[in-house]
This record gives structure tokens, sequence and C-alpha cells, in this order.
């Protein structure tokens, strides 16, 4: 073998190992295969990736070596031939509760950049797109207008605190404005001045007064420039008035980020990043659970139903009273009490929690509990049931509220990272865009669906992009790791993973060699 074709390792004595020599193909998938304790893991992770990894902090200065921390030299004669070594083993490394399936893929960082780019913010009120405006919109309007139409541009008069309607008007004339208009009259400012009462509603100021020309192009920078003036006057609102069948009409258009009376923030990457104050949800600031009441330990025994005393906290004779008054209450809105709680559909177990006309559900129980927490007996109570629990205002999105305005295909960003990975995968493979988004959007599309592809290919299909990093087991961990591995597109390294097909049903294992190969034919060592 050419010197460069393989890694050698002479005299290997870590732990199990006696004094062994052995030669690894570089490029190729290498299995170690062998009983348990024969020293598969003491060559792989003990002897390679240890001298490996003590190599590369070798490499580094003297100053950012004072932090890692010194590396013992693994008992071996030599190693040659190693490249950067990188570990995948199987156990979970990540302690931190921000850790999300999402962000250790990469996949939530593309997913908050798409967003920001091509996200539609909507008004929750009239379900309208919120749109800034900019000159260029109300050119392109004018030019839709017919021939000949006469139409102002005009901005509202906008009242500061220490000045009234006639001193505005007043410093207006100064400016070189000569008429206001006032329920669809145009009148000039001096005869306004003139008269006593003045109500202080309704103004606005006439910038420019022009007729659409066949030849659109002749007064464009003049109607620019007015319109500029207006969006200044107006602190961001520019409204045209023109004749319609003998009528005046007129058209809003604002350079303000809102609508139907709502300000919006305008999407950005920050907006979409639950590990940032200003995109975290406000409640539970960024961590998706809340200290609460938790409902596991509220109802314990979920084959029992309501009757048979599902309820833990509806016990003993004073408790008990809520109960019976639910089940005297039942019969009213045909709720069945006699049915397990887990056979309840979603709805009545909503019920059970929010009441309703005729009872008062267990969110009213826990408050008045609350109330009466100067009783030791009550914060007993209290702390029997209390828990880590999905915040009730993001749903555990760990996203604020306002980022649910913003949409994708009819998709926000809570709901994509709630959907099973391989609904993500086909949600994205499906998107239809416009040619402007697809522009914009398609590159980050594309390492999008690398990564979820990846992902789905190694069994892993069933996850959600917002489950928590910590909760994975050991098996699930390694694959997240292989999928990022995949995904940076490393070459020329040596990857070390220990019993990938650890948790895998067999079916999946096929698709599991084809990763580990495609990882090898990018050039790398496995």
């Amino acid at each position: 073998m050419a010197k460069l074709d393989y890694i050698e390792i002479k005299g290997a004595r870590v732990h199990n190992l006696k004094n062994i020599d052995v030669r690894i193909p570089r490029n190729k998938l290498v299995v170690i295969t062998g009983l348990s304790g024969s020293g598969k893991s003491s060559l792989a992770f003990d002897t390679l990736y240890a001298d490996g990894q003590r190599r590369y902090i070798e490499s580094l200065s003297s100053y950012a070596r004072q932090f890692m921390g010194r590396m013992s030299k693994p008992e071996v004669d030599k190693i040659s031939g190693i490249s950067p070594a990188i570990a995948i083993e199987q156990k979970v490394n990540t302690r931190n509760p921000r850790s999300t399936v999402g962000t250790s893929t990469e996949v939530y960082e593309y997913l908050k950049l798409l967003f920001a780019r091509i996200g539609k913010t909507y008004s929750p009120v009239s379900g309208r797109i919120v749109k800034r405006h900019k000159v260029s919109d109300i050119l392109q309007y004018v030019d839709s207008l017919p021939v000949s139409t006469r139409f102002m541009i005009t901005a509202p008069i906008i009242l500061r605190e220490d000045r009234d309607l006639k001193v505005q008007l007043n410093m207006l004339l100064q400016h070189g404005f000569s008429r206001v208009l006032n329920r669809n009259r145009v009148i000039s400012i001096e005869d306004a001045l003139q008269k006593e009462k003045l109500s202080d509603t309704g103004w606005y100021v006439v910038i420019d007064r022009m007729q659409r020309e066949e030849d659109g192009q002749k007064d464009k920078a003049r109607l620019a420039d007015s319109v500029q003036t207006a969006f200044y006057e107006g602190d961001g609102v520019c409204r045209i008035y023109f004749e319609k069948e003998g009528k005046f009409k007129h058209l809003d258009f604002s350079s303000r980020f809102e609508l139907d009376g709502i300000e919006f923030e305008e999407p950005s990457v920050n907006f979409f990043s639950f590990n940032n104050p200003y995109g975290a949800c406000r409640r539970c600031e960024g961590y998706g659970s809340v200290i609460g009441i938790d409902p596991d330990l509220v109802i314990p025994d979920k084959n029992l139903s309501v009757f048979e005393g599902a309820i833990a906290p509806w016990k003993g004779e004073k408790m008990g009273q809520w109960k019976d008054a639910f089940i005297m209450a039942a019969t009213r809105f045909d709720f069945p009490v006699h049915r397990p709680y887990y056979l309840l559909t979603d709805k009545e177990k909503e019920l059970l929690w929010t009441g309703n006309e005729y009872f008062r559900g267990l969110n009213e129980f826990f408050e008045e509990l609350e109330q009466n927490a100067y009783k030791i007996q009550y914060r007993v109570m209290l702390s029997r049931y209390r828990g880590k629990t999905v915040c009730p205002e993001c749903r555990g999105s760990r996203l604020r509220k306002e980022t649910n305005y913003v949409k994708i295909a009819g998709k926000t960003i809570t709901d994509i990272v709630l959907m099973p990975i391989d609904e993500v995968l086909d949600f994205f493979l499906n998107l239809e865009l416009d040619e402007n988004d697809k522009q914009i959007a398609g590159r980050i599309i594309l390492e999008i669906t690398n990564r979820l592809q990846v992902l789905n290919d190694v069994g892993l299909s069933y996850l959600t992009l917002n489950r928590r990093s910590n909760t994975l087991s050991g098996g699930e961990s390694q694959r997240i790791n292989l999928a990022t591995s995949l995904g940076s597109s490393l070459v020329g390294s040596v990857y070390i993973l220990d019993e990938p097909s650890i948790g895998l049903h067999p079916r999946d294992t096929q698709r599991l060699i084809k990763v580990l190969k495609r990882l090898r034919d990018i050039g790398n060592t496995v």
C-alpha cells in the first residue's frame, strides 16, 4: 500500500489491546468487529480518535491551549497517516435546554433565514398581507388609472401635542403649501384660517394636483417628488384622491409596516430566534416550558373516568364537592362522565379545564387554590400538582406570538417545527413559489431539504424539529450528529462511529449504510 492510502497504528497497548499493529485503509468504510471487551472501542476511540484530537489541540496557539486542558498521549508506539478525527459516540453530549433537533442539525438556522427573506406578514384582523408601500407602488398605481384622470396627492395633517390646527396650518403656509382638503372639499389655507371654528379631524394638506397623461413618463419625476413629500408630511401616510364617475374616491398608501390599525414587526432573522431576547417568547423566555399545573399529575390514571375519580385533586370531603358539582351539571351539556379520560375527545378534555356556563373548570379550581395560598394546606396541595408544562402562550415553539403572523404557503414557523420531519420534507419538496421568491429562496430551500432528507434516511422521520436535544436517546443523538456532519460536507476527515445502527428498525439499516457510503464518497474515512 502507498503511504497515503492507509492509517498505520503500531504497538497499541490501551486497555485490552496487547501490543497490536494495524493498517486501516483511508477513504473506505471500515468496520471493527469482535466480542464484547475485545478492544474495539479502545482501538477506535481511545487510540485513533484520542491521538487525532491531541494532535489537533497541539496545532493551536499556546494561548488557546490553556483553555482546552491537557490531553495525554495514548499508549502506542506510532500512528501515521492520521487525518482530523471526528467521533460520533453513542451518548447524548448536550445538556443545554435550548438545543433542539432543528438547531443542532442547522435546519432551524436556514428556516429563520427563509422566513426572514420570503415570509409574508398577514393581519390577524382582516387576513390581508401587510406591506410597506414604496414610491414605486404609487407610481405603478397612477399608471393604472385611465388617461386624463385628475388626481391629488395629499397627506394627513398630524397635530403635535403643543399645537392646535390653526398653528399647524400657519406652519404649512410658511412651508409653501397653499391648499388643504376637508370633507372632500379643497379650500385655501388662508380661507381656512379666517374661519372662527375648525374641527380638528379629517384635514389633509394638498401636496400636488395632477392629471394622468398618455405619456406617463413625462411627469414621473414630479410625481415621485410629491409622493416623497407626502410621506414625510403625513408621517408615513399618503392619500391619493381621484375622480371616478363624477365622484371623489381615495386610496391610502403607508410607508409604515402596518394594517388595520396594528403596527407589525418586520421579519428578520433575530425575530425568529428563540435564543435572542428580541424573538424569544415573553412568558417562557425561549425555553418552551413554564412551571405550572402539570396535567399528568392532575390526571395520573388516564384509564379512569371522571366519575371513577380520574381527577386526583377532586378527592376528600371538601374538594370532592367540585366533582359532585361537575357530575350534576354534566347532563346539561351531555358530557360522558363514565367514559375513561383517554377516550374523551380533545374538545371534551379542553372543556374539563376551561369550564362553561354550567360549571367551573380545573383552571378556576387551581385559581381558587392560589387565592387561598396563605393557608398551608392549600400551598401543600398546589405543590403536589406543579411541574414543567408546555408554555400556553407559544405552544412550546419558544417564539413570541407575533411570529405566527408571518407565513409561507399558509404555514407559520411554529407549524413547521411542530410537524414530524417526513411531513416537513414533503412540504418543502412540494412548495410552490413565484419567480421572485424562488430566486431569493432557491439555495436556502436546497440546504433545508438536503438536511431533512438525511434525517429521513437515518430513520428519524418521526422526530419534530422542536424536540429538545437532551431528551434524545443515545442512538438518536448519534444519528442526529451523523446528519449534521453530512450537512456540513466536510472532506478529508476520519469519522469514528459507535454502533450507529443501535435502536434502528432492521428495515432502516440499509438506508443508514447508504448514508455512511455517501459520507465516504465525498472524501472521508469512515
